[in-house]
């Protein structure tokens, strides 16, 4: 999450005054994350979550977004339901940007994933993709493996100016997924960014999930890839092969994997690090001229793909046949 855009006092009230929330009391910008501008709005009815959508977003996907979490939503999956206008429309338009608002969800993010949140977040990603399931909708994933080189194209030229040789390690790595990029896996609507600060908790328990906005069909295991990449690297770029094992056997307990999903962990988790370093670049590269955001270092995510690059096999996340 971050802030992109500002909006005006009475132009915000006149927007939040169509959904039946109640009148605003106050609104705060959310400076965490690097795609769209949100804030947390108080009016009397409580507490929500205005998104506006900028960047990467296409306008085109919001109904699938935003059908996706009410889908979730009503199948018990904790998530922000999306609140509708008189008109029943959930989606319009707030300082020229495509907007939306939706429930407020309880808890707190972790920002040291501990074992046992790794495992509670593997057992909510396999409800979450066994709850969209039967979701009728489907997007295609623009930053899966055929998106991955216009980004590349886009950084290349002032990469190594971010870490030496850089663009170089990044072609290299992105020829060889290119040229190997796992097939024919089971599929099915996944998030795509589950990384902590999309994940609330109260204790140990999964409150909520929240950020749907890079959700697509697409390989449910490359989810689970995201997810290693995201939960069981340590601050000194170690992997934890104890977090790791706890996350996969959360998951797998509600939803097994097939064996080439197993074998293809490996791959699929060196794609995960490839797309995050090359947004995290794009995003280092360009960011606009007095954003309240703050940009996330892309080298942790080179650490991250070398360190997958050496992995044989699944067993060394903790993977216990």
């Amino acid at each position: 999450m971050a802030v992109y855009t500002e909006v005006a006092d009475e132009e915000l009230a006149a927007f939040v005054s169509r959904f039946g929330i109640g009148e605003l009391r106050a609104a705060k910008g959310i400076a965490e994350g690097v795609e769209n501008s949100n804030y947390l709005i108080h009016t009397t009815e409580g507490l929500f979550i205005l998104t506006l959508y900028e960047k990467r977003v296409i306008e085109a996907d919001l109904p699938f977004f935003i059908g996706l979490m009410e889908h979730l939503a009503g199948k018990g999956i904790v998530c922000p339901r999306p609140v509708k206008d008189a008109g029943g429309q959930a989606l319009g338009r707030l300082a020229g940007r495509p907007a939306a608002i939706v429930t407020f969800l309880d808890g707190m993010s972790v920002r040291r994933p501990s074992v046992g949140h790794c495992r509670a977040l593997g057992e909510a990603l396999a409800r979450l993709h066994q709850g969209g399931a039967d979701f009728a909708g489907r997007r295609r994933n623009a930053l899966s493996v055929k998106g991955w080189r216009p980004l590349f194209e886009a950084a290349a030229p002032r990469a190594d100016g971010v870490a030496p040789g850089l663009a170089r390690q990044i072609e290299a790595a992105l020829a060889a997924l290119e040229r190997d990029w796992p097939q024919d896996l089971p599929m099915g609507n996944i998030h795509a960014d589950l990384f902590p600060d999309n994940v609330f908790f109260i204790g140990k328990d999964v409150s909520g999930v929240i950020d749907f906005y890079f959700a697509c069909t697409d390989a449910l295991a490359y989810d689970l890839a995201v997810c290693l990449n995201a939960w069981c690297f340590e601050p000194d770029s170690s992997f934890n092969m104890t977090k790791g094992q706890a996350l996969l056997s959360g998951y797998r307990r509600l939803r097994p994997l097939t064996p080439a999903e197993a074998q293809a962990l490996p791959l699929l988790a060196r794609g995960a690090a490839l797309r995050f370093l090359l947004t995290r670049l794009v995003d280092w590269l360009d960011v606009p001229a007095g954003a309240l955001v703050r940009p996330k270092d892309p080298i942790e995510y080179l650490r991250k793909l070398r360190f997958h690059a050496r992995v044989a096999s699944a067993a060394e996340y903790g993977f216990v046949t």
